[in-house]
């Protein structure tokens, strides 16, 4: 097939065609299976060989590189070997059944193919095939061949050689499909001038493209149309580039299963859908990769699904980066639904509202395994305890353990009626429903599982309870004026004390005490302490302060808690990933002092990403010399400075309206009116009180109601004194806690809020703003990734897509910007020292010597085969599918280099542990022969009774004859072993009434206790004249018969007899040489029975044991056999003698 298309295409080039969309459904194939080129529907016609083209068309998995430039790019051209490019990936298509990146998008692919190197066959057994597939897969098209040049290679000469049968196989096949029917697959879809044009059959919702920056042509209706169709088919996520767009779909759609977690587990971004676990996955590959700190930005109006979103993203990097055999993936993953229940509410636009800002930052070894976890909070809504809207609720832990105790009827020991749900001023119970009431019942079962899975003891947990029970006996105090005749006391009082009490002895603190911080107050002045009576509007205030006071410290406590819990510090767990997760942007109908904290913390997080994305980028672009089109934005900065600028930034004039005793809310309007001068605040036209800002996101109006009062924040001398007499430990230990607000002043107090004279009050916004700059700290010394997570519809309805609702969000967090820079853009700017020590094994060698210079980062880009890169003057410029690219390199040669380093590092340890093996060996054979030189010399002079002299003779020659005698079977207790020569240390001797030996041939099996006369008796004497020898030379040769093995032995009369001598050479060296075994048989029994007689005379076992008894060591066992060592011993085919056994 390849050698006649081969063969078109020439025909074509030599009369000046251009095919411009070879590929497999262009090429057919006859009933008498002659290969035809079809399909001229985008040819083109040049003028001569030479000329060029500049219009991009074809199909986009088989266009050249050189044509899709052509749409971008207006000096790009062409000629006719485009179609020589179209050809190799036609082959790999006959090869593989699919051409390259088939699995993506069409837009997708033409977004990779000018940036990815050049495809390569996967097939490892067409090795002419892979050589032609590389030889035309050229990107540089000067060194691209023509079609004429392809004719004598040598895989199209040897398709001519092979065209009679390989025309019949083909006729074959045709044949077959004929009857049996063929697969018929969908036309595939053409380009042209960067517009996809399919098919009438063709299925219009895969034209849906999961990359907003492969958009040939840009507008707010096309990328609101493309995120439609794609949420209309639960295509949730959508990437623009390396940024994450996601839309709530309100409801479960399976997207993330255990199956999807492992789907990317280490996968390249662009090889599978757009997911938020993708987003995990990179950063943990950035991480692993580059060793530096990452951070998950996750942005979003209220509702839009940014608690969720950052659910599932520590979900996926526990289970990236989880230890086996641990549970600390369990216990971090239960972190945030113990928060939720403490920090979250419902509200008007949101059931699961964030009502405080948290930074979860996961620390991870340079291995990639998770270590830990930190938790940091921010602006925790504290007002929310003591005042709610009709359509809010309080936080979700007062339902939760309310429910909860009263299903366990535990409702006496925390003061509780069997029916309270409607007592508790604290408990807006606005949806007090059968389905709610069994919600939170699930959810407190939920909170105490994570309680225990965290590491919450109970006594802890029983503590949290009665702290909330008693804030909700708090909350139930009704204060009333007292009236007196005079009416200027303005005193008040306790309309029931039954609240009070139950709150006290929840609290642990003295009624009387409680009742006296509530009614009373005391002023220092000059050394004086005035006490003065609380009015009802004071008295209540008090007691507000005290119960938001107590909450917002047990929600401190228990952060730090989790933190002391989870957090590993050790010297190599400095790799940390955050993901933030703050309160959304927020905009209702009344808008107080919190509202305005979100929404500013919501533009520092725009702030942030305008900054990263468009304003650093093209400062770099300026600073190091590319050629780049600015890409203008909205910048939100004059916003900011009008916020928190100083001396007359809106906050920095609050702080100095809070410092006036006598300041109102109206005196404080008037001063924001008076100095603020920004186009971007708005006045009222009324006298109301109440304000507007033009945030990035839209105005906003704020009702100035409270401001004041939220700002100060102060909490009196006798609340943090009644709370310190708690007999509760829990409750004292709350008081001495370091308070967040304290956390960013060095200097700060342990008792943020209490009132003092002798220094100014830190305030709720000086607070907030030095939580701003920490968070913007943490953010800046990471990689930042980014989710922007969309609200398709204000109703909370599941498969609503409001296109008016999700273009205005497109708007302002500048998603057309945004795909215009990542357009044309480089996301990843990296200097060439971190570049070429990242990726210099990649291609060059370990010999060459490599410097940080730009043109050795040239060449490792060109040894890569990439394009689309820049480089400035210090540093690379990269596109986000080039750093995927790297990476993706990086890995399997990283597999590579563990699997050759693993077969080192078990030879090395092989080595090693020979080398210790032989040590060990040497070491036992030193010791051993010390113990035997010991034992000799501690012999008394006539020892050698003991050993028995056997006397080289005549028969010498006949012995070594006759040496397969001894390796004959013999009967022994454990079963038929071959008797050969043994070491002389086998030879042991017989312990004194612990000696064992078979009596009888026929009974083999059962051993007996042999006396010790009985052993003396098988000991044989010396010569003297070898005895005298011995004594002298100290030689340690010990000689044993063993006569009862060689009477079982022999088939004759005859005695076979077992002596142990060492070589004549050896015998003249005092304490050398080993003792080597010679057996024979002597038919001459006299002298054997003469020197069997003097037996009597040797030494018995005490005469020579010595103070050590170190033939235990050397035999440490008294006791018979084991199966086990019978085994082995045969296995071995050794011989031990079976006395000494």
């Amino acid at each position: 097939i390849l050698h006649e298309t081969v063969q078109a295409l020439d025909f074509l080039h030599s009369n000046n065609c251009i095919h411009r969309d070879i590929k497999g459904h262009n090429i057919l194939l006859t009933e008498n299976a002659d290969i035809k080129l079809v399909d001229f529907g985008v040819s083109s016609q040049l003028r001569h060989g030479n000329d060029r083209r500049n219009t991009s068309v074809g199909t986009p998995y088989w266009m050249a590189p050189e044509v899709i430039a052509c749409e971008q790019q207006e000096r790009s051209w062409y000629d006719s070997r485009c179609d020589v490019w179209s050809l190799g990936i036609t082959a790999i298509e006959l090869a593989e059944g699919d051409p390259p990146l088939s699995n993506l998008h069409p837009m997708r692919a033409l977004f990779q193919i000018p940036g990815n190197p050049p495809p390569r066959l996967s097939r490892k057994d067409c090795l002419l095939l892979s050589e032609f597939v590389s030889q035309v897969l050229v990107k540089d098209i000067e060194y691209r061949p023509y079609a004429n040049q392809l004719l004598g290679h040598l895989l199209i000469r040897k398709g001519a050689e092979y065209a009679s049968k390989a025309k019949h196989e083909l006729r074959k096949e045709i044949l077959r499909q004929r009857i049996y029917g063929r697969h018929r697959r969908q036309p595939e879809i053409t380009t042209k001038h960067g517009k996809l044009k399919s098919h009438k059959r063709y299925d219009q919702n895969n034209l849906n493209v999961d990359d907003l920056v492969t958009l040939g042509t840009l507008s707010e209706d096309i990328i609101v149309d493309q995120l439609r169709r794609r949420f209309e088919v639960d295509q949730i996520y959508t990437y623009i580039g390396d940024i994450l767009i996601a839309i709530n779909p309100y409801s479960s759609l399976g997207l993330y299963t255990t199956m999807k977690q492992k789907m990317y587990f280490k996968q390249s971004r662009s090889h599978k859908p757009p997911h938020i676990f993708a987003i995990a996955d990179a950063a943990y590959q950035t991480l692993s990769h580059q060793k530096t700190n990452q951070s998950i930005i996750i942005s979003g109006e209220s509702g839009a699904g940014k608690t969720e979103s950052g659910n599932l993203l520590l979900k996926q990097l526990v289970f990236l980066g989880k230890v086996p055999k641990s549970n600390l993936e369990e216990r971090i993953l239960q972190v945030n639904p113990l928060l939720e229940a403490f920090g979250n509410a419902q509200t008007g636009i949101n059931s699961n509202s964030s009502r405080f800002g948290k930074f979860l930052e996961l620390s991870f070894l340079p291995t990639g395994r998770v270590t830990g976890a930190k938790v940091n909070v921010y602006l925790l809504e504290q007002s929310r305890i003591v005042q709610q809207t009709k359509r809010e609720r309080n936080f979700h832990v007062f339902y939760y353990i309310h429910e909860g105790i009263l299903s366990e009827e535990r409702y006496r020991e925390f003061h509780l009626d069997s029916d309270s749900r409607k007592t508790h001023k604290y408990l807006n119970l606005d949806q007090d429903d059968y389905s709610t009431r069994l919600k939170n019942l699930k959810m407190y079962n939920e909170m105490k599982n994570s309680f225990n899975t965290v590491g919450f003891q109970n006594d802890e947990t029983n503590a949290i309870y009665s702290i909330i029970f008693g804030i909700l006996h708090m909350g139930d105090i009704i204060f009333s004026e007292v009236v007196s005749h005079d009416n200027t006391d303005n005193k008040s009082k306790i309309v029931d004390l039954a609240p009070l009490y139950k709150a006290s002895s929840l609290l642990g603190v003295d009624p009387h005490d409680a009742l006296e911080c509530l009614l009373e107050n005391s002023v220092s002045t000059r050394g004086e302490t005035i006490i003065r009576s609380n009015s009802v509007i004071e008295a209540s205030a008090t007691r507000d302060s005290l119960v938001k006071a107590l909450y917002s410290r047990l929600f401190d406590w228990i952060v730090n808690k989790i933190n002391g819990l989870l957090s590993y510090h050790s010297r190599n767990d400095h790799l940390t990933i955050g993901i933030l997760d703050i309160f959304g942007f927020e905009n209702f109908e009344y808008n107080s002092f919190e509202q305005l904290c979100i929404n500013i913390a919501n533009e520092q997080i725009q702030y942030f990403f305008n900054q990263h994305i468009f304003t650093w980028e093209q400062q770099e672009y300026m600073a190091e010399g590319i050629a780049m089109d600015l890409v203008e934005f909205t910048d939100n900065r004059p916003v900011l400075d009008m916020l928190l600028s100083r001396p007359i930034g809106l906050l920095a004039l609050l702080d100095e309206e809070s410092r006036f005793p006598r300041a109102t809310d109206k005196s404080l309007i008037e001063k924001f009116h008076g100095n603020i001068k920004s186009k971007l605040y708005v006045r009222p036209k009324s006298n109301a009180l109440c304000f507007g800002v033009m945030h990035y996101a839209g105005r906003v109006i704020y009702q100035a109601d409270e401001f004041l009062n939220k700002n100060r924040q102060v909490v009196g001398h006798r609340v943090m004194k009644l709370l310190r007499s708690s007999q509760m430990p829990m409750v004292k230990s709350l008081v001495h806690i370091l308070m967040p607000e304290n956390r960013n002043n060095a200097k700060g107090s342990y008792e943020y809020g209490v009132q003092s004279a002798s220094r100014p009050q830190q305030t709720a916004a000086t607070y907030f703003r030095h939580s701003l700059m920490e968070l913007l700290q943490k953010m800046v010394n990471g990689k930042p990734q980014f989710v922007r997570c969309i609200k398709p519809n204000d109703a909370r309805l599941p498969r609503i897509y409001d296109a008016n609702k999700v273009q205005k969000q497109l708007r302002y967090i500048g998603v057309m910007e945004t795909v215009r820079i990542r357009q044309q853009g480089f996301s990843h700017r990296i200097p060439f020292q971190d570049f070429l020590s990242r990726y210099s094994s990649l291609v060059f060698k370990y010999s060459e010597k490599i410097y940080f210079t730009r043109e050795y980062c040239r060449v490792l880009l060109l040894r890569l085969n990439m394009t689309g890169w820049a480089l400035g003057k210090s540093k690379v410029f990269l596109k986000y599918f080039h750093v995927e690219f790297l990476s993706k390199v990086q890995e399997e040669k990283i597999k590579k280099i563990v699997i050759v380093q693993s077969c080192v590092r078990g030879w090395l340890a092989r080595v090693k542990y020979k080398r210790l093996r032989r040590e060990l060996m040497s070491s036992v054979v030193t010791l051993q022969r010390y113990v035997r030189g010991w034992l000799v010399r501690k012999i008394p002079g006539n020892s050698d009774k003991m050993l028995v002299d056997c006397e080289l003779n005549s028969k010498h020659k006949y012995v070594e004859e006759k040496a397969d005698v001894c390796r004959s079977e013999v009967s022994t207790p454990w079963g038929n072993v071959k008797m050969r020569a043994i070491p002389h240390h086998n030879i042991k001797k017989f312990y004194e009434n612990n000696l064992w030996r078979c009596v009888e041939k026929n009974n083999l099996d059962k051993p007996h206790k042999v006396t010790k006369t009985d052993a003396n008796v098988q000991i044989y004497k010396p010569k003297e004249e070898s005895r005298k020898q011995s004594n002298k030379d100290l030689e340690p040769q010990f000689y044993a018969l063993c006569s009862d093995l060689s009477r079982s032995h022999s088939s004759s009369s005859s005695d076979a007899r077992v002596e142990y001598e060492s070589h004549e050479n050896q015998r003249s060296k005092p304490n050398t040489g080993e003792s080597t075994m010679r057996v024979y048989l002597d038919s001459e029994t006299a002298a054997y029975n003469e020197r069997l007689a003097k037996v009597n005379q040797s030494p018995t076992a005490d005469e020579f044991e010595g103070p050590y008894n170190f033939r235990k060591l050397l035999r440490p066992t008294a006791h018979p056999p084991t199966e086990s060592l019978r085994k082995r011993i045969v296995s071995r085919g050794r011989l031990y003698d079976l006395k000494a056994m």
